[in-house]
């Protein structure tokens, strides 16, 4: 069969799978998502399938189902769909919402909230009686203890959604006036330091609370309130406390949102009921995201990080007792990032929660995802601080995990260099692998898939980079060909040999692809990490051109007159930097980028933390400091054809910065075009409408194209 190079529209025809989940019976639920290319929007159902790779079938009838978990017996799947005021959750039999695959019917389908905000996250107790939800929440909402009468009475499947809060002091909408049925318009009042957040907007007065449903009666019970977030709900192994990760401050004095680190709470219950109030187990010197119980109940295993270097630090493993107590570094020896750091845009889930037990086997370790040299992946930390890697061959980003109940078996998914995410098992004793999903096989066999060649070499004041090359399809023997240099956001991520649709479009029209991890990047040691920290436009600018010099030299079939560049986020403003200091680039695409660090540290939602930590520096303190390092500053000697691409409601790299840098370029009259993305975030090409990530790619396409 003849193979035909990957064009953008090709993202249409992919699946992508995440968030696997195994029953004690040896079924494996997972999302598999697909294009709605008519209703420009994606499609998402559950299906599963077998440990030995059979049997792959639809279990839920619904276009925007999510979050499979199963119930500890494997009888009941949960999950997240649609409905009145947001996710609801639901459960269906383990044999689906029908007996046939084909025969899908939502009348199998049991809801169980009907929460005014919805659902936003789940787990199950280990008995299976009662579920711990996550919702937002007003902060004046008192949770009742278990000898007062509960505000949640039972609540049936065809209940009105529950939990009025009081109206918020932040957002008044009812009139004063003497004709109520017309509201008033009036001012957002807003007193918090950072009153937005990239992905939700503007902050509504509403805070995420953790809930208790009790399955038998459909009891709901509010566990916590006040001002402040909660996230990560663990429940205890005896299922006698639940425990989750929360930033309390009490002191009036201080500012939560100038402060990095959350802490772990845990409420004790009896009958899913709250007998007291939360207790505080940490200590606020670490910053948690996430965390486990050892198998016994007796300690807590923390990924943290201290925040040292600020964003730039290392999460590490981190142990304490139940009770609370100083935790304790479990593995002082480990140079890795502990997590998941791997950019792409073939995910459409963030990573799982970790770390993980094997509650059979605890002697064995916790299982944790790690950010190393290019590729992510499964890796088992002992109680001695031994590192063993559970899952690798090739290049790999291993980005959602989870084990067997029995321990023998985890199940994994992940991207490699051939093809989009699927899910594989691998024995846990002996490293063996199957790949149990083949969702992308039957679109791939028509796609010609260029496989990246990884290449290193040593910068010139010493660190070792790393990176990938990407031939062009159908290279004839002689021929030179342009490059193009990709910059990676973060700074602090990294860069897989993984497949990307980005970069095989890029191949599919001729050009030679080049991507590295520069100063700055995970995956290669705490140091690395932080190196470009107060030195923008330093040792990572040298890094990648040195690249660019690295590859002219080692494969001879570039053109080295006809080079291009490009990047997004931090990648953007590296790109805005580099143009604006060498005329090397023939065309540069700028995306979601950063133009100017004063507007951008109080527009940003990290505007703050951002800018003092990679630049060093405020603008009141600082401010030659900051627009010296502003490629705005250098705009006026861009000489080099610069695409601008922007989401408009992007609130991490807001969409001023590109503004700025359009207008100073048209003011000089240079070689420059704005392309505004509407209804988009600061994740416009991983996750935005398929409609305009498809003409992003057709528009860089058609930019380099014109120029190289």
């Amino acid at each position: 069969m003849n193979k035909r190079p990957i064009m953008p529209d090709d993202l249409y025809g992919y699946q992508w799978v995440s968030q696997p989940s195994v029953n004690p019976r040896g079924l494996v639920a997972y999302v598999n998502q697909t294009v709605d290319r008519e209703k420009n929007d994606y499609i998402t159902h559950i299906r599963a399938v077998s440990l030995d790779g059979s049997g792959d079938r639809r279990l839920t009838g619904g276009d925007k189902d999510s979050a499979p978990s199963w119930s500890p017996d494997g009888s009941r799947l949960a999950f997240l769909r649609p409905a009145e005021g947001g996710k609801q959750l639901y459960t269906v039999p383990a044999e689906g919402e029908a007996a046939e695959p084909d025969q899908v019917q939502s009348r199998l389908a049991v809801k169980h909230t009907a929460l005014t905000r919805g659902v936003n996250a789940f787990v199950w107790s280990p008995d299976g009686r009662y579920i711990a939800l996550m919702s937002r929440a007003g902060a004046d909402v008192e949770p009742q203890l278990q000898d007062k009468p509960q505000v949640q009475d039972k609540l049936q499947v065809q209940d009105k959604p529950q939990i009025q809060d009081k109206p918020q002091l932040q957002e008044r909408h009812q009139s004063q006036s003497a004709h109520p049925e017309q509201p008033a318009l009036r001012g957002r009042v807003f007193e918090r330091t950072t009153p937005k957040t990239e992905g939700s907007g503007w902050w509504d007065g509403l805070y995420s609370q953790l809930f208790v449903l009790e399955l038998e009666t459909g009891r709901i019970t509010q566990l916590t309130s006040g001002p402040w977030d909660v996230s990560a709900p663990v429940w205890s192994p005896d299922g006698e406390a639940l425990s989750f990760v929360s930033k309390r401050v009490e002191d009036e004095l201080l500012d939560a949102d100038l402060l990095h680190f959350a802490d772990v709470y845990t409420v004790k219950l009896s009958g899913g009921q709250p007998i007291g109030k939360p207790v505080k187990i940490t200590a606020s010197d670490l910053l948690i995201s996430q965390f486990a119980y050892a198998p016994d109940g007796r300690r807590l295993t923390l990924i943290a990080s201290d925040r040292v270097y600020g964003s730039g630090s290392h999460n590490r493993l981190y142990t304490v007792p139940a009770a609370g107590g100083t935790p304790e570094l479990l593995a002082p020896g480990l140079d890795m990032q502990l997590g998941n750091a791997a950019l792409g845009d073939m995910k459409s889930a963030g990573a799982s929660p970790s770390p993980l037990y094997d509650p059979h086997h605890p002697q064995l370790g916790v299982y944790v995802l790690g950010t190393d040299h290019g590729n992510v992946n499964v890796y088992r930390i002992d109680g001695t601080g031994a590192c063993e890697a559970v899952t690798g061959g090739g290049e790999k980003d291993v980005y959602q995990y989870t084990l067997s109940p029995d321990g023998r078996y985890m199940v994994t998914a992940a991207l490699t260099a051939e093809r989009p995410g699927e899910l594989y098992r691998v024995d846990v004793r002996t490293g063996e692998e199957l790949r149990l999903t083949r969702r992308n096989d039957e679109f791939l066999a028509e796609l010609e898939v260029r496989i990246p060649e990884r290449i290193a070499f040593k910068a010139s004041d010493g660190p070792g980079i790393h990176g990938w090359l990407l031939k062009p399809a159908g290279l004839p023997q002689g021929a030179k060909v342009p490059l193009i240099l990709q910059i990676h956001g973060g700074p602090h991520a990294m860069y897989t040999g993984v497949f990307s649709h980005e970069m095989q479009t890029l191949a599919a029209l001729g050009y030679a692809v080049l991507w590295v991890n520069p100063r700055g990047s995970m995956g290669y040691g705490q140091d690395f990490a932080k190196a470009c920290r107060g030195d923008f436009g330093g040792g990572d600018c040298r890094d990648l051109l040195e690249a660019v010099d690295y590859a002219l030299a080692a494969f001879d079939f570039i053109d080295e007159t006809r080079l291009g560049i490009g990047g997004g986020s931090y990648g953007g403003v590296m790109t805005n930097w580099i143009v604006a200091h060498t005329n090397r680039f023939r065309a540069a695409v700028t995306h979601r980028s950063i133009s100017n660090w004063l507007s951008m540290y109080g527009t940003s939602d990290i505007g703050i933390s951002y800018v003092e930590g990679v630049i060093g520096g405020n603008p009141q303190e600082h401010a030659e400091l900051l627009w010296s390092k502003s490629p705005l500053a250098h705009a006026h000697r861009i000489e080099t054809p610069l695409l601008i691409l922007h989401g408009e409601n992007d609130y991490r790299t807001p969409i001023s910065q590109a503004e700025e840098l359009y207008t100073a370029l048209k003011r000089y009259g240079k070689t420059t075009k704005l392309i505004r993305y509407p209804g988009s975030n600061h994740t416009l090409l991983k996750s935005g409408k398929p409609s305009l990530r498809v003409d992003s790619f057709e528009q860089v396409n058609a930019w380099f194209g014109q120029y190289l």
